[in-house]
């Protein structure tokens, strides 16, 4: 055992004492200056020539207007403004009631809707499902629907669902799916 300590040591010594340089790395003089200066360059640099300056554009620059998030009214006498969501989601207003949740939403492209209360409390192991309340698609400005049946007080987060809303020419969805922010049935 003794002297396989000694070999160790002895093999380790002048890695020890020398660095890597006893092996002939980083040592900018012998063997290793010598086959860097007897290669050729690993670098190649070729004269380019000068990027044209940018051709202004032909026209003239007009503002257009944002997009709309939520798809257009179905009737022109609707006066409802929604607001703005992000780019994704359908708005959706909440109206807290005696353990309850009235939702409100624009209608969009003639769709069927699923929409639940999800509870926000923390639950170990493996969440409940979601209990989904189909509404039939609306014909006027908004549909809306009441959500009964909630524990009063606590905090629920408001889901809805659109699936048959279709597909823009471009083959993007329309818009599917809203939510609430954190509400309380009274």
């Amino acid at each position: 055992m003794r002297t396989i300590k000694i070999g160790i040591a002895l093999t380790a010594l002048p890695l020890v004492l020398g660095g890597c340089a006893a092996l002939g790395f980083g040592d900018d003089s012998g063997a290793s200056s010598a086959v860097q200066e007897s290669g050729e360059s690993w670098m190649r640099v070729d004269a380019g020539q000068a990027t044209p300056s940018p051709v202004p554009p032909r026209g003239k620059a007009v503002v257009t207007a944002e997009p709309s998030v939520s798809a257009p009214a179905p009737d022109p006498s609707c006066t409802k403004i929604w607001p703005r969501t992000d780019p994704v989601f359908i708005p959706v207003e909440v109206t807290p009631g005696a353990g309850s949740l009235k939702v409100e939403w624009p209608t969009q492209y003639d769709s069927g809707y699923r929409v639940t209360a999800v509870p926000q409390a923390l639950v170990s192991g493996a969440q409940p499902e979601p209990e989904w309340q189909t509404v039939a698609a609306g014909t006027g400005c908004s549909v809306s629907t009441t959500i009964t049946g909630l524990t009063s007080g606590a905090a629920y987060i408001v889901w809805l669902d659109a699936p048959n809303t279709g597909y823009d020419v471009d083959g993007t969805r329309h818009l599917y799916s809203g939510r609430s922010g954190v509400v309380y049935p009274e």
